[in-house]
């Protein structure tokens, strides 16, 4: 309980901070429609009509909640207004992406640490890779892919691995490497040749580094995944709320599925977490 007192005085800080720019920014609506009949406004009618409006600037936190809520609770999840729905389409893509480009990311860093040449040639293209922007590559992805025939999950899960290869890739290269000369020469002592060291010291000792960099890459493939969905005119997903919510001014939908996103970004991090501390424990490392 002790704990909780610094999250509860920052939420509380959010809020009301959260609050005040809501009233701010959403007066000018409210003094518009008072100047076009002719009447003033005083305090009371500002804070309950900046609070209320169908399309505010900056939608109130309880008109997000209340989004969120309609949107999870007050629908069937087939509903296309569903914000299960939605989320269950985009976390599809998520993790077959994810797993595309944690593999790739894996596969990669050994093959980097056990060879020079990779370790020179591959490794400057993967960092060169990071610094295109995402928005600038997706629609490219998709619009080849759709002249292919290819369309549907697979376009987003290229577009999520591509930002989730990364991560697990520069994690696993530090981890793979986190033995030392003395752990690596007793290894040779023992006559171990390169698969064993693996298996037995190298991989062992990256297990930290990869979960840690699970952890990003995760995160990273959730957001390709909703930005793969903005120019593709879905109509499904996360990314496809965001884009109808624009399209029409609801900015209380567009907070909803960001904060639907948020909440499964948070979730599959803490699942891997749970992962993670099942796997160290086995292991015999502290979690």
């Amino acid at each position: 309980m002790r704990n909780l007192g610094p999250i509860l005085t920052v939420v509380a800080a959010i809020l009301v901070i959260w609050y005040g720019a809501a009233v701010k920014m959403n007066a000018k609506w409210v003094y518009d429609q008072a100047a076009r009949a002719g009447a003033e406004v005083s305090t009371s009618q500002l804070l309950r009509e900046t609070m209320a409006q169908e399309r505010p600037v900056l939608p109130a936190p309880h008109q997000v909640a209340k989004g969120l809520w309609q949107g999870v609770a007050g629908q069937k999840i087939t509903s296309k207004r569903s914000l299960v729905f939605h989320g269950w389409v985009t976390l599809s893509a998520t993790l077959a992406g994810f797993a595309l480009g944690a593999a790739a990311g894996l596969l990669l860093a050994i093959g980097i640490v056990h060879s020079r040449a990779m370790d020179m040639s591959v490794m400057p293209w993967a960092i060169a890779s990071q610094t295109i922007p995402i928005l600038a590559i997706a629609p490219m992805v998709i619009v080849v892919l759709a002249s292919l025939g290819i369309k549907g999950l697979l376009p987003k899960a290229i577009i999520a691995a591509y930002l989730s290869f990364f991560p697990v890739l520069v994690g696993m290269v530090k981890g793979l490497r986190a033995p030392d000369a003395m752990q690596l020469d007793l290894m040779r002592t023992y006559n171990a040749n390169r698969a064993e060291t693996f298996w037995k010291l190298r991989l062992p000792s990256s297990m930290p580094y990869l979960f840690a960099s699970l952890k990003v890459g995760i995160a990273a493939a959730l957001v390709g995944t909703i930005v793969a969905e903005l120019p593709a005119g879905a109509t499904q997903g996360l990314g496809a709320r965001l884009l109808s919510g624009s399209y029409y001014g609801q900015t209380i939908q567009i907070w909803a599925a960001l904060f639907a996103a948020a909440t499964l970004a948070a979730g599959l991090v803490v699942a891997v977490g749970a992962i993670e501390r099942v796997v160290l424990r086995k292991m015999g490392m502290a979690a």
